[in-house]
């Protein structure tokens, strides 16, 4: 997830000390990391799915990706765009062109070029790729057509003019295209290394070409994950880390929380339950709001109850997000879940949130149940079924569900059953479509309001309950192709509307992280757009 620079004051860390760290706590810690070494030991939360740049969508490989891959631009240690693989960029209104280096090389010393972009970006075009970001590269010209079947790849508008010189041409103007490459799906892919593996690419650590900091060298499926420093990266002198071993996969925050105490891991994220041990032991612990929404989403598909609107209202009128933020995430920093567009983003002269007002939540058990019987009259049933909702095994997911389970069923009588999945299982059924409510998140793939506008476009595979919409997808066509900053506000005040008049999703809480580190560990990047955390400058003091 993740072009022009980006103002420094989006991405400041925010440290909150709740207390002095203690002595022998700090004496333990020590053995977190390595400085003899360079090696950082840390914990994974989630193993991921799948390592190819082109089909990947989660935040965990991406998190991965951006150790040891680079694309044209990347985000500095200030979280300023900068030159990646290329070292200068124009974009115009109708193209860019970007500029390689010449020193760029892939981890078994073969020089990287434009063509590997060339390469990379009609692979997720490709419709046999399936790739779900395939829609965040249509203002390039040919690219919809390509990825819905009415043209070949070979006619993406994107050709290398020599190894080091990539000429991109666009449908519409694309101001921020020079930011949208520092994303994972614009990563370059080598054909020759890629192509014979087929599905097997980004499977395993033999089956991926590196050009990033990092290589991976050891990839224990659901058990650890080791990265490498790469000797052949261009910039590798910067690099003062030897190794960053993710040597614990655990999704269990009580765990993370206990193998940073004994010194196994230099960082632990943070929930309401873990925080207060942490306050005990007189950790300091540092707050960070990373731009994700979390949301009740719902399956649109014909086939499904929740494809009524008067249930999904139903739904939303018992729910009270300030509560749900107050009472059951219970950490500090956390906003109560308002609007699709989180607070943070800006609009074309201040905040976003600002311009376009969200309309006040509010709660009416009355209303609701008035919906609900509507609802069942229109679906022909004579009593309610039990309805799935599908949720994550952290103990933070199964807390929000069994809420909302015991909420919905005192308040609407229906009967909730908790579907709990490992992450990449949760994934699969939410694109096939297997559930009737999931809690899910977003997080920002670039620095525009419009990587959450489009979120549920009919053309995202992004979008997996399907909702579809003529008027939405006509607002999110005008956010697309405005230049003018004033007419895309109002693009995105329209899509606001429309996402909450048809309930597409209930927006739950924007998350701040907390989280406790090894007092050692300096250089660590955090930034709301991906890779987040980012380690790749960090050092050990």
């Amino acid at each position: 997830m993740i072009a022009a620079p980006v103002p420094g004051k989006w991405f400041i860390v925010l440290l909150v000390a709740f207390g002095l760290l203690a002595p022998a706590a700090e004496a333990r810690l020590r053995d977190a990391v390595h400085e003899e070494s360079r090696t950082l030991t840390l914990v994974l939360e989630q193993d991921p799915p799948q390592l190819d740049s082109t089909r990947s969508t989660d935040s965990v490989s991406i998190r991965v990706l951006g150790h040891v891959k680079e694309g044209l631009t990347r985000y500095d240690d200030r979280n300023q765009l900068t030159g990646g693989v290329a070292e200068r960029w124009e974009v115009r209104e109708d193209g860019a062109t970007f500029w390689l280096r010449e020193d760029t090389r892939w981890s078994d010393g073969e020089a990287v070029t434009a063509h590997d972009f060339v390469y990379a970006w009609r692979r997720v075009q490709d419709p046999a790729t399936t790739s779900e970001y395939a829609f965040i590269m249509y203002g390039i010209e040919n690219a919809e057509a390509i990825n819905t079947g009415q043209m070949p790849p070979e006619a993406l508008g994107v050709r290398a003019a020599g190894d080091h010189v990539l000429e991109v041409s666009f449908e519409r103007p694309i101001p921020f295209f020079a930011r949208l490459t520092a994303f994972a799906v614009f990563l370059p892919v080598r054909e020759d290394f890629a192509a014979p593996r087929g599905d097997r690419y980004g499977a395993s650590a033999a089956d991926m070409l590196y050009n990033g900091p990092f290589v991976i060298s050891r990839w224990s499926r659901g058990a650890r994950l080791t990265l490498d420093r790469n000797p052949h990266y261009w910039e590798r002198d910067a690099i003062w880390l030897n190794r960053i071993d993710f040597g614990y996969i655990t999704a269990d925050t009580r765990a993370e929380l206990n193998l940073f105490r004994d010194g196994k891991v230099a960082m632990a994220n943070l929930d309401a339950d873990t925080m207060h041990n942490a306050l005990q032991q007189r950790w300091r612990i540092h707050r960070f709001d990373d731009g994700v929404l979390f949301y009740v989403g719902f399956n649109h598909r014909p086939d499904r109850l929740t494809r009524n609107r008067n249930l999904r209202r139903a739904f939303e009128l018992t729910f009270d997000p300030h509560e749900f933020v107050n009472r059951i995430i219970a950490t500090p920093g956390n906003r109560a879940g308002i609007s699709l567009f989180p607070a943070w983003m800006e609009g074309a002269h201040g905040r976003l949130r600002e311009e376009i007002p969200p309309r006040p939540t509010e709660v009416d058990l009355e209303r609701a149940r008035q919906f609900l019987e509507r609802a069942r009259e229109e679906l022909g049933l004579e009593r309610f079924p039990p309805i799935v909702l599908l949720t994550g095994d952290s103990p933070t997911a199964n807390r929000q569900a069994e809420y909302l389970q015991s909420m919905w069923g005192q308040a609407l009588g229906l009967e909730i059953r908790v579907d709990v999945q490992i992450f990449r299982q949760r994934l699969a059924k939410m694109t096939a479509g297997d559930y009737d409510l999931v809690l899910a998140g977003w997080g920002p793939d670039y620095n525009d309001p419009l990587t959450f506008g489009d979120l549920f476009a009919s053309w995202n595979q992004n979008n997996r309950g399907r909702f579809a919409s003529d008027e939405l997808d006509h607002w999110i066509r005008q956010a697309q192709n405005q230049l003018d900053p004033e007419r895309r506000v109002e693009a995105f005040g329209e899509i606001q509307r429309i996402v909450r008049d048809e309930v597409v999703v209930i927006p739950t809480y924007e998350r701040a992280r907390l989280y406790v580190m090894n007092p050692r560990l300096r250089g660590v990047v955090r930034r709301q757009i991906s890779p987040d955390p980012d380690f790749t400058r960090a050092w050990i003091e």
